[in-house]
């Protein structure tokens, strides 16, 4: 097994088959791979969709939380149950693509890395997205750089490629989705941002406004912050 896709959904029944007609055709016959759908707490028919879907392609897996937990929780439900040592997350709205995810596993792994590279974070250049929610997302990466100092221009992008026990040793929060550059150098690791495609949202409805985000990520930079202050790498040697 290569990669791990773990894809957190809530109420997107729309997208399921388009977005594993596309995840099949970017990477049968290329990876070893695994497809893991977590519905969190979906209330529409979000499950029976995938249900139907997994008939026909043995590669999918279904985890499912009985009410809503949001999207860091439902992403480490699925890192967790993950049989492939490097991970790949992608958003299920269809606004990701996944015929990018070789490219960004292939950065990862390739022979030249450096072996503490632990994250390649996907880095949405051309936003597919309204001008209020592009200029909300300027203006937070820009204020979230200049405090974390985490040199990641796009945060907020759900495609990434990251270490598997990586990730499981990272401090757990709700929305630690959106920190995941700033907690990988706390732990010593390096980042790399890598251009990928974006889509405008063509089925569903988008489950993020400015608001909601707003107040949150700001608690939880000055929290990060203080994780970053905190932090103690211990170089380790094994005594015979």
């Amino acid at each position: 097994m290569d990669l791990s896709l773990v894809i957190p959904v809530h109420n997107e029944a729309e997208n399921i088959q388009p977005l594993i007609d596309e995840i099949r055709a970017a990477l049968d016959g290329r990876l070893e791979y695994e497809v893991i759908y977590v519905n969190d707490g979906s209330t529409d028919d979000t499950l029976a969709r995938l249900q139907k879907a997994r008939a026909g392609f043995h590669r999918l897996r279904i985890l499912s939380h009985r009410c809503s937990c949001g999207q860091s929780t439902a992403v480490r439900t699925g890192v967790k149950a993950a049989r492939a040592p490097w991970i790949a997350t992608l958003d299920g709205d269809g606004q990701n693509d996944p015929a990018d995810v070789p490219a960004l596993f292939a950065a990862a792994t390739a022979a030249d890395a450096p072996r503490d590279l632990w994250l390649i974070a996907g880095w949405r250049r051309t936003r597919r997205d309204s001008w209020v929610k592009r200029l909300s997302s300027r203006i937070a990466n820009g204020v979230r750089s200049r405090i974390l100092r985490d040199r990641t221009p796009d945060t907020g992008c759900g495609l990434k490629v990251f270490r598997r026990d990586v990730f499981l040793d990272l401090p757990y929060f709700d929305h630690m989705h959106r920190f995941l550059p700033a907690l990988v150098l706390r732990a010593g690791g390096q980042v790399r941002s890598v251009e990928v495609h974006h889509r405008p949202r063509e089925r569903g409805q988008s489950k993020y406004g400015v608001w909601n985000r707003l107040w949150v990520g700001i608690v939880d930079l000055f929290g990060v912050g203080w994780l970053q202050r905190r932090a103690c790498r211990p170089e380790v040697s094994e005594i015979d």
